[in-house]
């Protein structure tokens, strides 16, 4: 929950701060070229790392990034260094939470699974998936109520509490041993042993590459600052409501989940899901109205959630536990870098063809990719998870 509040806290403050749109966009690649540039090496570490002792370590880190938001935004700060150098020191802390992003990912995946039973993988990740989404429904709420009754400093003191909280559940969950197998491969062939597994079996590539392309082009979040500011006239606490509307709704379908899970045809379903989600996009981005807009980032969060239920179910059945740590960092480079690329390209495109038209047409190429993918992935649509 805490790790979301920057994104409304800062994409406010930011866009009040200097009215461009590349500046939100240029927050997310800060974060992205870490997270991408260090997938492979993390996750040839987190195989060969004890996962709760990574993970500690990086909540400590995330500790520090909150500090360092917490000092930036403090007025006397700003007044003394001035704008631009603000600016900067805000991209670098981004840069910091992709570092850190780099090693948490897989090693939460990987954590999971050591957790767990086989038999009941698909059940765990989609509880994995719901808690992860309950903290973001909260987070931006959180976020918006903050900003708006505390101020952005005071808000950061709350992600700190946060933090220490989870680090102190983390403490009190066991320990589990290293599971990876004796490898007599060289540094560099087990860096890459994870990329190679993927391409080679063609559901798992496939089903990372349609999510990757979506989430690319479907990057409206990015934009809800302007759309909140510029065409929806709506105050802090209503972002934060329409930033956690997509939650909503991806929390409604993996509570949903639990009980009916997807086990059958999940790749056309995964299809159809991603589709109806470039759909929803394409409609919040010619609303103009706070209600209607907030209904089509909540449909398309409720598609969005069946298709992470389906892609992380593939992964965790289809991965051995020897290299988890290193398919997860691919997952992470298909998927979570491509949340930042995706918002990077939202602020670029919309900088120049206008924020609506960026919106549909970022729905629009997500439909496309989905209509290539099923003529060509005749893997993924024949892939069943019994």
């Amino acid at each position: 929950m805490s790790l979301s509040l920057p994104v409304v806290l800062l994409g406010w403050w930011l866009y009040e701060l200097t009215n461009d749109k590349a500046i939100l966009g240029n927050f997310f690649l800060a974060e992205l070229i870490p997270a991408l540039g260090l997938a492979l090496f993390s996750g040839r570490i987190v195989d060969r790392t004890k996962k709760k002792r990574l993970l500690i370590g990086c909540y400590f880190g995330y500790l520090i990034y909150a500090s360092i938001l917490l000092w930036v935004t403090l007025p006397s700060v700003l007044d003394s260094y001035g704008k631009q150098i603000i600016i900067y020191i805000i991209y670098g802390s981004s840069f910091l939470n992709g570092v850190i992003r780099s090693f948490v990912e897989p090693a939460s995946f990987s954590f999971i699974a050591q957790l767990t039973p086989r038999e009941a993988y698909i059940n765990a990740s989609t509880w994995s998936s719901t808690s992860w989404i309950v903290g973001a429904i909260l987070g931006p709420m959180i976020a918006g109520f903050l900003y708006a009754f505390v101020g952005i400093t005071n808000s950061f003191f709350f992600m700190i509490s946060f933090l220490i909280i989870a680090l102190i559940c983390l403490f009190f969950i066991k320990e589990k041993p290293i599971s990876s197998k004796k490898e007599e491969q060289s540094f560099w062939e087990s860096l890459v042993v994870g990329l190679k597994y993927v391409f080679k079996e063609k559901a798992i590539l496939a089903a990372l590459s349609l999510d990757m392309f979506a989430v690319l082009f479907g990057g409206a979040v990015a934009l809800l600052p302007v759309f909140a500011i510029d065409i929806l006239h709506i105050g802090k606490f209503e972002l934060g409501l329409l930033r956690a509307a997509t939650f909503f709704g991806t929390l409604f379908t993996l509570l949903t989940l639990t009980h009916f899970p997807l086990k059958t045809r999940p790749g056309v379903k995964l299809l159809v899901s991603i589709m109806l989600f470039g759909v929803s996009i394409i409609l919040f981005g010619i609303s103009t109205n706070f209600y209607i807009s907030f209904i089509c980032l909540f449909f398309s969060g409720i598609f969005d959630g069946i298709s992470v239920n389906i892609r992380r179910s593939i992964l965790q059945i289809k991965t051995p536990d020897e290299m988890r740590g290193r398919v997860a960092a691919v997952n992470s480079m298909f998927i979570g870098s491509s949340n930042e690329l995706g918002a990077y390209e939202s602020g670029i495109t919309a900088k120049y063809m206008g924020t609506v038209p960026a919106v549909v047409f970022g729905g629009c190429m997500t439909i496309l990719v989905v209509i290539i993918t099923w003529w060509k992935a005749k893997a993924l649509k024949e892939i069943d998870l019994n």
